[in-house]
């Protein structure tokens, strides 16, 4: 009797679910971008880090992005109180990064010099070409508080499996697939709060 009840009990779950959540289809890519995000290692796929519309939690102005670093997530609000929700990966907690920022630029495969800070704790980090090897992925937001660079960045990511934990230099990272549906949505200027 226990078997019988189990597929009721998942689609009752699934049903209930959705009535939360809304999953988002992968944005369009071009070749490039398929070609070098097949090249980037497969990591499996957490739910609770997917992409999906969801009520918004952050209360701030459609338009704004809020990073939660405690729940690694990251929200993109939307109009009439919804967010787009992502999962990301933070900075590790001595490397982590707060404030109010605003996004400067924005790149493709943009290619990594990292920080004198980072190559002092890291003698091996080294400069490297934009493509699947690169760890900022895909694609990468620039955060600014003013005129000044912060050195912290959202961008994607050759390390998918990291997303839902406490493991960058303080940048928040996300699967490729994820950034490239946020740079499409976001202009530069757009607002960005890390909490």
């Amino acid at each position: 009797m226990r078997l019988f009840r189990l597929p009721l009990l998942l689609a009752t779950i699934a049903v209930l679910a959705g009535c939360n959540y809304k999953g988002i289809p992968d944005p369009q890519v071009s070749a490039r971008d398929a070609e070098w995000i097949a090249r980037v290692p497969k990591a499996e796929d957490d739910p609770r880090f997917g992409r999906y519309v969801i009520d918004d939690p952050t209360g701030e102005a459609p338009g704004t992005i809020v990073v939660d670093t405690k729940e690694r997530q990251l929200y993109l609000v939307q109009p009439n109180r919804k967010a787009i929700r992502y999962g990301v990966a933070v900075g590790d907690e001595a490397y982590g990064w707060t404030g109010t920022a605003s996004i400067a630029r924005k790149a493709e495969w943009p290619d990594w010099n990292p920080p004198a800070e980072m190559k002092a704790r890291w003698p091996h980090v080294q400069y490297t070409k934009g493509g699947p090897d690169n760890p900022l992925g895909a694609r990468a937001l620039y955060l600014y508080e003013g005129n000044k660079d912060t050195l912290y960045r959202i961008h994607g990511t050759n390390e998918p499996e990291k997303i839902g934990h406490a493991v960058s230099s303080g940048c928040i990272r996300m699967r490729n697939i994820d950034v490239i549906d946020l740079y499409n949505r976001v202009p530069a200027n757009t607002k960005v709060i890390v909490r």
